[in-house]
C-alpha cells in the first residue's frame, strides 16, 4: 500500500510539474533532483512543440523562389492565401517575363508556378 501511495504521488507530481506546477510536486514528496530532472524534461517538451509550428520566413521563401528562377530580381513578395493554406507569393521578374511563385509558408515547398509575358 505505501509503495502505490508513492508511486501515486509520484505520478501526480510529474503531471503536475509537466502542467508547470513545479511548487506542487515538491510539496508532493519528490525529491529537489528528480524534480529538476522533471524540470528539464518538461521545459525541453515545450520547447520543442514551437518549431514545429512555426512558418517560414519571408527570406527563405526568396530563397526558395530564386532557386526556381535563378538570375530573377525580386520585385514583391507577400503573405497570402491560396486555397485555405498560408503562402509567401514572390514576384520575380527576368528578361521580360514576369514569374509569380507561392511557396508554402508551412513547409516551404512551391505549391504555384505562373509566368506571364511582360515584354
Amino acid at each position: 500500500m505505501k509503495q502505490i501511495t508513492r508511486i501515486t504521488i509520484a505520478t501526480i507530481g510529474t503531471a503536475a510539474l509537466l502542467a508547470g506546477g513545479g511548487g506542487i510536486a515538491l510539496a508532493a514528496g519528490q525529491t529537489a533532483a528528480s524534480a529538476s530532472a522533471a524540470s528539464a524534461t518538461a521545459t525541453a517538451t515545450t520547447a520543442a512543440a514551437p518549431a514545429a509550428v512555426v512558418d517560414i520566413s519571408s527570406r527563405k521563401a526568396v530563397q526558395i523562389a530564386r532557386k526556381r528562377v535563378p538570375g530573377g530580381r525580386v520585385t514583391e513578395i507577400e503573405r497570402e492565401w491560396e486555397h485555405g493554406h498560408s503562402v509567401w507569393k514572390v514576384e520575380l521578374r527576368k528578361g521580360g517575363w514576369e514569374y509569380d511563385v507561392y511557396v508554402s509558408a508551412k513547409s516551404g515547398r512551391i505549391i504555384k508556378f505562373k509566368r506571364d509575358y511582360d515584354g
